[in-house]
């Protein structure tokens, strides 16, 4: 039995998240490679292979996979499949556009967003915004398989898998890369960080997200948002935790002004601490908040500020 796990690496640096669905993969049993596809990723490749319980790191170098469009790379998925009993991903922007097409040519059944890995073909997943816990067995020859990676501790870097280059090329004319605009920012990536300050509609406007940078700076923190408050033009939607956006699980969160919406609290619960500031003291939030503070966010914040 051997699993494949495709890396997710962005600008010359492999993703943190990547570790964590290695830690998936270790936990289904057998032998464990991981894909690196793209141009000149040479560093990635020995960076995938320092972390523990990893073989062999394959390495698709071709610019082809340079943009990393979901069609060439399902079709390297696909060319590579019949060495492997399951193909893993993070459960991310990246892992969600591909893997379902692989899942597709393959014609097999993906399973998406696993918590735990209860056996080589069960897996736990969250159904109902992660109101329940669905046990999924799978029959299919080759699992396709996204990993929740909040759910996974990380596996270390102490590793020394072999490194093989791939002499395969997918020539998929389906799409083409355009262009892209890149958002620079200076704080942690909100689906890594180790403490998160969120903001809702009760920021009241896009303005008003300043009052939470000079906490954010303060903490460390990454600065997310509900649905609500990115739906309202106040943020930009890469900034959101939910079910629709981003799934965090940091040691603190904070949430400012979120009334705690069962899409949301599916983004967030999982989270070491949470700490709640609404100035409802009906607002849902307070039910799996650790702590709560009722009042005015616009006093309390910059009180915080000073305090910290």
């Amino acid at each position: 039995m051997r699993t494949l796990v495709l890396a997710e690496h962005h600008e010359g640096r492999l993703a943190a998240g990547t570790a964590h669905v290695v830690a998936a993969a270790r936990a289904i049993g057998g032998e464990v490679d991981v894909l690196i596809a793209g141009e000149n990723v040479a560093g990635v490749a020995e960076a995938a292979a320092r972390l523990d319980g990893v073989s062999r790191v394959r390495v698709a170098d071709n610019a082809a996979y340079a943009h990393q469009l979901a069609e060439p790379l399902a079709d390297l998925l696909v060319q590579l499949a019949e060495d492997y009993s399951q193909v893993l991903a993070a459960a991310s922007t990246d892992g969600k556009n591909v893997l379902p097409r692989v899942a597709a040519l393959k014609d097999v059944s993906q399973i998406s967003e696993i918590l735990s890995v209860e056996s080589a073909d069960t897996f736990k997943r969250p159904i109902y915004a992660g109101n329940a816990i669905a046990t999924v067995q799978s029959s299919d020859s080759l699992k396709v398989i996204t990993v929740r990676t909040t759910a996974f501790d990380a596996v270390g870097e102490s590793g020394t898998a072999t490194i093989e280059a791939l002499a395969f090329v997918a020539d998929s004319d389906l799409s083409r890369f355009i262009g892209e605009e890149l958002a620079h920012n200076e704080r942690p990536e909100l689906s890594g960080a180790r403490v998160v300050i969120s903001g809702g509609r009760g920021m009241g406007n896009g303005d008003n997200f300043k009052l939470l940078n000079g906490i954010a700076d303060k903490l460390g923190a990454a600065v997310g948002a509900s649905r609500a408050a990115v739906d309202a033009g106040y943020v930009p939607n890469d900034m959101q935790v939910g079910q629709t956006g981003k799934i965090v699980a940091p040691d603190l969160y904070i949430a400012v002004g979120i009334s705690g919406a069962i899409q949301h609290l599916a983004g967030m619960k999982d989270s070491k601490v949470i700490v709640a500031i609404n100035k409802d003291d009906d607002a849902p939030i307070f039910q799996v908040a650790d702590y709560g503070l009722v009042g005015d966010l616009f006093e309390i914040l910059p009180e915080l500020e000073q305090k910290l």
